[in-house]
């Protein structure tokens, strides 16, 4: 527990706060605290829960990450309480957008919470797509029309599930299937039912206890970024959509 001890008392310096100040903020006593900060003993998970909602920090990073390498007002706050990682500038203060190279997708799962491990990914800035934390990730495979392979999606950062929107598409990060790309079909109580974009493959249901984050769909980056418009203008995507579809209710049809 010496990684928790060390943040803590970080934190509460930070707040410039003796110990018996933060420990009364906590509803304890000084002397349950102090040990807490020492790293003679560990905190049960009530304490922990407090400490977490005090500081605004998780109980994830407390325990696995060194916070004092970080400035707290520059980290991304979730609604869960949860701090996912630092917001990059550059020097203009423009957002940095990180890219989850394909070699690092599996590690994505066990890093996305880690301000090291994000802060290793290749950066580029893209002031156009406006306010949001935005990140690229990596598709492939016949799903995901008209996004070749080792082509890139820009996604902004959905901080709440009353965003979504029926019929857009996102990536969904999920402990069951780690890193994907699909339409939002509806959405449930308890879950999400998506579908891929190639009609080959049919909907199902994602439960919301799986899903780690989501990202909606705002921007595209590939070696050949023309097929995602017909000669007419109008974007490729829905061409491709409405194609499949027609072709679907046609053998639903001749069946």
């Amino acid at each position: 527990m010496s990684l928790f001890s060390d943040n803590l008392r970080f934190l509460r310096e930070s707040r410039k706060e003796s110990q018996r100040e933060t420990a009364e903020s906590l509803d304890i006593k000084r002397g349950r605290y102090e040990p807490y900060e020492s790293g003679k003993v560990e905190p049960p998970y009530e304490i922990l829960k407090k400490i977490a909602r005090y500081f605004g920090v998780s109980i994830d990073l407390m325990l696995s990450v060194d916070v004092r390498k970080y400035r707290i007002d520059d980290l991304l706050k979730l609604d869960d309480n949860r701090i996912i990682l630092p917001i990059m500038v550059d020097a203009n203060g423009e957002d940095l957008i990180e890219i989850v190279p394909y070699k690092a997708r599996a590690g994505y799962l066990t890093g996305y919470a880690d301000p090291e491990f994000i802060e290793a990914l290749p950066q580029i800035t893209m002031p156009f797509l406006g306010p949001g934390k935005h990140r690229a990730f990596p598709v492939g495979g016949d799903s995901m029309p008209p996004h070749d392979d080792k082509s890139f999606i820009i996604g902004k950062y959905v901080e709440n599930l009353g965003e979504i929107k029926k019929n857009k598409t996102y990536i969904l990060i999920t402990r069951s299937e780690g890193m994907t790309y699909k339409r939002l079909n509806s959405k449930n109580e308890d879950s999400l039912t998506v579908e891929p974009d190639n009609v080959i493959y049919n909907p199902y249901e994602v439960k919301l206890s799986d899903i780690i984050e989501i990202w909606e769909y705002v921007a595209h980056i590939g070696r050949n970024d023309a097929k995602l418009m017909n000669e007419g203008g109008e974007p490729l995507e829905a061409v491709v959509r409405k194609l499949q579809k027609d072709m679907a209710e046609i053998r639903t049809k001749i069946t």
